[in-house]
């Protein structure tokens, strides 16, 4: 068994605000264990909508200083978790924030022109070879990325993906450029996940309350996007009221972002352990040691 001062986690995600959304209570938990815990957010997120009135001039279309900004909102953010390790991919600023569109099926799509120094655009194997010497330093444990859809299908989560699992299969060559340090096979994998049965209670509580709005077109009680897990595929979820104000805090944090105003937030306020304290996930590679519920309740379970 991995004693508890020698568990070592790493994130990889997108955008600044991704890790908090996400996995905001599981980094705050694992922190506070005394874990060491690791985040590596691929791009600035320059192209993101600028939520604050008076920061609109940060704007990518006006004087694009936006990826800048947030690199201070993810140091704010990251700090109310008592994160200490968090790394962009590369550099900062090496890889553009892509954007994005929704298609006709309302899903986040790639635009119809991107940019070359965009990570969409990015070679694999080169932003592969940035977190392949991070994961042969670290020697983590337990990798959590996003699923193959980037979990809603935004290009960068795509990406994102697909440069955690490729470098995760890279670091564990031991004849892979030696020259990137000592193969490292990470034992255990996740993917984060939205679960079903949470999503409708969430939705029904919200049409309940009178917001048609939020998560528009979503019936509680009828077909949900690909986005949405069904239960059977969760295999664990780490929930934790007592870390439930240090992840609402690194939300607001991310004050061009997200925005605390409106009747989701203030569900969320009144329901935090429903919305926002439970963060399920699916083990793609490694073995399960799931408790007496089926699930597991820590990442680390088995090792």
């Amino acid at each position: 068994m991995v004693e508890l001062a020698e568990r070592r986690l790493l994130l990889v995600h997108a955008h600044p605000d991704d890790e908090t959304i996400n996995n905001g209570v599981t980094m705050a938990r694992y922190v506070a264990e005394g874990a060491h815990v690791t985040l590596i957010t691929c791009t600035l997120g320059e192209e993101g909508e600028v939520l604050v009135p008076e920061l609109a001039h940060l704007a990518a279309d006006q004087t694009d200083g936006l990826g800048r900004h947030r690199i201070g909102e993810l140091a704010n953010a990251m700090s109310e978790l008592g994160v200490t390790d968090h790394r962009f991919l590369g550099d900062a600023g090496k890889y553009r924030d892509t954007g994005m569109i929704y298609n006709d099926h309302g899903n986040a799509d790639v635009p119809p022109e991107t940019r070359k120094d965009s990570f969409w655009q990015a070679d694999l194997l080169d932003a592969a070879n940035d977190l392949v010497p991070v994961i042969r330093e670290l020697r983590p444990q337990v990798l959590v990325t996003y699923d193959q859809w980037g979990n809603y299908g935004h290009p960068d989560h795509i990406k994102a993906h697909r440069v955690a699992m490729y470098a995760a299969d890279l670091a564990a060559a031991r004849s892979y450029r030696e020259d990137l340090g000592e193969a490292w096979a990470i034992p255990k994998i996740y993917w984060t996940a939205m679960a079903e049965s949470p999503m409708r209670e969430q939705l029904r509580a919200l049409r309940d309350a009178g917001d048609t709005t939020t998560f528009e077109g979503m019936d509680p009680d009828g077909p949900l996007p690909p986005m949405i897990t069904p239960d059977r595929l969760i295999d664990c979820v780490i929930s934790g009221d007592e870390y439930l104000d240090r992840k609402m805090n690194a939300m607001k944090a991310h004050a061009t972002q997200i925005t605390v105003d409106g009747p989701f937030f203030a569900l969320s306020n009144n329901n935090g352990n429903q919305i926002w304290a439970s963060e399920p996930y699916r083990l793609v590679r490694g073995t399960a040691a799931p408790d007496a519920d089926g699930l597991e309740h820590d990442l680390f379970a088995g090792l």
